[in-house]
This record gives C-alpha cells, structure tokens and sequence, in this order.
C-alpha cells in the first residue's frame, strides 16, 4: 500500500483555470463535544505561497498544527473564523449551529470568494456564493486543510481560556469532549453555561 494521499490544489487550480478565483475552504471543528462552541474557519489561499505540510488537523501533532496555523495567517489572501455558541446548539441543533457558524466565517472574509469547497457532504443553506461539498475534503483539497487547522486550533485556545474560568472541568486536556474526566466533574459539579444541555447526559437527565 502507498502512503496516503495528502491534501494538494489540483480542484482549487482546475477552477482558477476557468477563471473562478478566489476559492475558500470551508471547515468546522467541535461538533461532538459536551462544552464550548463549535468553529468554522473560511480560508483562501495563497497559489504562490502554499503552506508546506498541510493536513486534516486531526492527522497532525498539537505543534504542527500550531505551526501551520502560523503559516496560513502570514501567507493566505484572507482568513476568517466564528463560532456559534453552546447556547445556539441548544436552540438551534448542532447541524444547524455548524451551518451558522460556516455562514459567519464565509461573511467575514475580507474578500468575497466566487466559488466555496466544503468538508463532507451537507451543503449549508443561504450561503450566497457556489459551492460545493466534498467527502473527505480535509484530506483532499489544501484550501479545506488549511480550514480545519484555523477552526481547530482556534477552537482549542478559546478551551484553554475557558479552562482558566471553569478548572474544575479541565477543558484544556479534553477541550469539552466526553472523556471519564470531563464526565466526573460534571457529575460532582454539575454544567457550567458554556455546557450543551440538549446533549447526554444533560438531556438524558432532563427527561428523568
């Protein structure tokens, strides 16, 4: 078996060719966790100054990604990140939540894309600008890469912040996923106002 394929710009340049330029990638981190918000990131890269080692974040170690999160902010032609907050999941559900936090990234760029790349396969509504979905996209295309290290590692800075607040959780060594940690202190300590409580096992304990 080969090593496996990393994100390149062969579908950011098959568009740049028929003249569809500027290209974001769009990403999202922190879907699963039980606190804090979840992150999208829009990026456009540069084609004369791509990043050296992009990845899907998840592929990558804590200081790689530091590192090319560095990287991508000295040399992208706009980057762009928002979140949407623990309260919209609980009001909106976290898909719809993902799609607003996507829509928030992609207006605040500083320069308006004429074509979208998305991770995965569910195209947000009311984006306002072509796009389109691709399956494993933070694997595939740099642009989506590039995303899932600005969404993740600006996601995993606003935990440790909140850690300084809230230490009983410990939200800088799980970042508000399910872990036996997290899951003890919210049983001895209950939520804070940065938990999901439509998710388990606060929703479960609502129902009981």
């Amino acid at each position: 078996m080969g090593q496996p394929r990393k994100p390149d710009f062969r579908v950011e340049r098959a568009l740049l060719k028929r003249g569809i330029w500027p290209v974001a990638g769009i990403d999202e981190a922190g879907r699963g966790p039980l606190a804090g918000p979840v992150a999208a990131a829009a990026v456009i890269l540069d084609p004369r100054r791509l990043p050296r080692g992009l990845n899907d974040s998840k592929q990558l170690t804590p200081e790689d990604r530091d590192r090319l999160y560095e990287d991508i902010l000295r040399h992208a032609l706009a980057v762009a990140v928002a979140f949407a907050t623990a309260a919209e999941i609980d009001r909106l559900n976290i898909r719809q939540a993902n799609f607003l936090a996507m829509r928030r990234a992609l207006r605040a760029l500083p320069m308006a894309p004429r074509h979208v790349l998305i991770d995965g396969n569910d195209l947000p509504p009311d984006l306002f600008q072509p796009a389109e979905t691709i399956i494993k996209g933070d694997t595939l295309s740099g642009s989506i890469a590039a995303a899932s290290i600005i969404a993740k590692v600006s996601r995993d800075r606003l935990m440790r912040r909140l850690c300084v607040h809230y230490p009983v959780y410990r939200f800088s060594t799980h970042f508000g996923y399910a872990t036996k940690i997290h899951l003890a202190a919210i049983a001895e300590h209950g939520p804070c106002p940065f938990h999901r409580l439509s998710f388990r096992p606060f929703a479960a304990s609502q129902r009981i």
